[in-house]
């Protein structure tokens, strides 16, 4: 996918406490944000974009609340792309691809991010931990074709 991030006409930020309520809120703000954008729901990547998108939410809810207590999302799209960014102030930046071959739940990675990555990969789509300038925290991006 070629598709720029920064050339995505269409942007919107959501800042949230990081607690359980944030997960339906993001949820909810990007079913407004597609239709807005003239993506319909019913679009075969809108129902798995949104369940990546509630269980990065729930990770940095459960993973990062005590050191971040607010999360941001930011929400992009174009004419052929979706893509969404969670942040949040927690240092730890999971191994994304490792998730994908991992057997257990026991290492690292949990089974919410090998779901993450299955998903994402299987429409061909990418998914990049990009650490802020501090150190201090991370951002996990999801690019999804339309």
């Amino acid at each position: 996918m070629s598709t720029q991030l920064e050339a995505l006409p269409y942007r919107h930020v959501l800042t949230l406490p990081t607690e359980p309520s944030a997960v339906r809120m993001a949820r909810e703000t990007a079913e407004l944000a597609l239709t807005e954008w003239g993506i319909g729901l019913r679009h075969p990547a809108v129902g798995p974009a949104l369940l990546v998108l509630s269980e990065l939410v729930t990770n940095s809810v459960r993973h990062a609340a005590v050191r971040s207590p607010q999360l941001t999302v930011v929400y992009a799209a174009g004419r052929d792309c979706f893509a969404f960014a969670v942040h949040d102030r927690h240092p730890y930046r999971p191994p994304l691809h490792g998730a994908v071959t991992a057997t257990g739940t026991s290492g690292t990675t949990g089974a919410g991010l090998r779901t993450v990555m299955e998903l994402v990969l299987g429409l061909g789509g990418t998914a990049v931990v990009r650490a802020d300038a501090d150190g201090g925290g991370k951002s996990i991006w999801i690019t999804l074709p339309l």
